[in-house]
Order: structure tokens, then sequence, then C-alpha cells
């Protein structure tokens, strides 16, 4: 044995079995991978989108292995606290209400809420506008949970869907009048797309904090002090070191982290 290689195993040897336990450590993350372009599901059977990516340069940034688990986005905080996984990556808004149940990283990106509509509809999001109409929401988002206290107590019809696919399919069938949902989902998923042409964004942002909250973020399980840490730090880093930028700018043609209705962290 070279001396070389005598230094290497003597390295190994002694090297901290903590840090060892730490970079070999699986990280499960839980996904609903039906909303692009933030996570979807390629014919091949692979995940692609931003929160993709993301959690890729975040994983790198940790030197953690890490694994999907496929969850319906209305059943993830429950899969959560059950240990199902260990962190949220799915394009998850931090609210109030979300925070008595669980825990959340600093911001990631931001977004506000739209309304899509036939083009020359003239439909406002409001209840005045919406009275009468069928309007199709993804369950268990903020947009639903808003249009739900909003508008569906003062004559509008919330038509709820296990995933925003199924919403824009109806809309697209002549079953709903308009959608409602996360606004850059509408634009890069819907809109630039054929299946979009004929349809637009329907009257001004909704930014109501239901809505934006403290910004997209990764969910965790309450008192989970040292997952909240490192990723917190891994954002961080890739955000410090120009990856984060990188990442975004392969999707997005504004700045997505920087939206001014939003926080920059949880409480």
């Amino acid at each position: 044995m070279n001396r070389t290689a005598k230094l290497l195993v003597t390295a190994l040897a002694f090297a901290p079995l903590v840090s060892f336990a730490q970079d070999t450590a699986t990280i499960r993350w839980g996904i609903d991978p039906t909303y692009p372009p933030f996570e979807a599901k390629q014919p091949d059977g692979s995940l692609a989108g931003f929160d993709i990516d993301l959690r890729n340069a975040i994983c790198e940034q940790l030197h953690a292995k890490c694994v999907w688990v496929e969850q319906g986005f209305d059943g993830m905080i429950p899969a959560l606290r059950a240990r199902k996984f260990d962190v949220i990556m799915s394009a998850m808004t931090a609210t109030d209400e979300r925070l008595k149940q669980i825990d959340f990283s600093n911001k990631l990106y931001a977004s506000p809420g739209a309304l899509v509509a036939p083009v020359g509809s003239k439909l406002l999001p409001s209840a005045a506008s919406l009275a009468g109409k069928r309007i199709g929401i993804d369950q268990g988002t903020t947009q639903e949970a808003y249009a739900k206290a909003e508008w569906a107590t003062k004559g509008v019809t919330i038509v709820s869907y296990q995933n925003q696919d199924q919403v824009y399919q109806d809309l697209v069938n002549g079953r709903l009048d308009a959608t409602f949902q996360d606004k850059t989902q509408a634009g890069y998923s819907f809109l630039k797309t054929p299946r979009g042409k004929g349809y637009a964004f329907a009257g001004p942002d909704v930014t109501d904090a239901r809505i934006t909250g403290y910004g997209v973020a990764m969910g965790i399980r309450k008192g989970d002090a040292d997952m909240k840490k490192r990723l917190n730090d891994a954002i961080v880093a890739i955000r410090a070191n120009g990856t984060y930028q990188k990442i975004a700018a392969k999707y997005f043609d504004f700045d997505i982290y920087g939206a001014k209705q939003q926080l920059t962290s949880a409480p």
C-alpha cells in the first residue's frame, strides 16, 4: 500500500461518525406532481419542474440522499404528521392556519392568486361578479379556502377537483365559467399552451394574505428544529451562490422569489 493510500485509509478511519451519518441520511419529500411548472410527472415517469430542481439543489447542498413520496395535495399535511415523509415540497403556501398544524422553512418563492376565464368574459375575482357562476379550484389550496370563505356564501358555486389539470379540463369542456388558482401556475401551464387558447386572466391579482400567506415554503413537522435549520441554511446557500437564480431562469421571466406582497419568512 503506497503512502497516499495509507493516508486516505487513516483519514477515513478517523472521520467523524456524525458527519458521515448526516451525509448519507435519507430525507423523504412529499409531492403532488400535478402542478406544472412547479412539479409534474413526465411521460417516462420522471419528475420535472421548478420545485424538483430546487429540491435537488437543496439536497446537494445538504449532502443528503433524497427520495420522493407522492401524495395528493389535500392529504399532504396529515401524511407529514403521520411521518409518511419528512418534508413537504409541493408549492404549499405557509399560512397562519397551516402553521397551527406544521412548521415551515423560510420562503422559497411567492405568487398571487388569479382568475382565468374565456377572453372577453369581463369577469372579476369578486363575489358580485361571480354570482351564479361555477368556479373550478384545486382542492386543499389556499385559493379554495379563500373562495369558500368569500364567494361560496354569496351565490358563487365552488367546484373542487383532485388536481389542477382536472380543473382546466372542465373549463375547456365548458363545465366551468372560470378557474381560480396560483397565477404563475395558470400562466405557464395553461395560458401559454395550446389548450389555453381563447382564455386569459380575468381581473386583478388576488393578494389577500389568506392566499399569499408568508410565501411558498417547505413544510416540516412541529418541533423538528434541526430539519428547519438545515433547510433554511440550504436556501441561504443556494441563493448566495447563484444556484437558485439559475434554476429560476429556466422557468420564469420574472423574479418569482421577490414578489412584493410576500414576507421573507414564516413566524
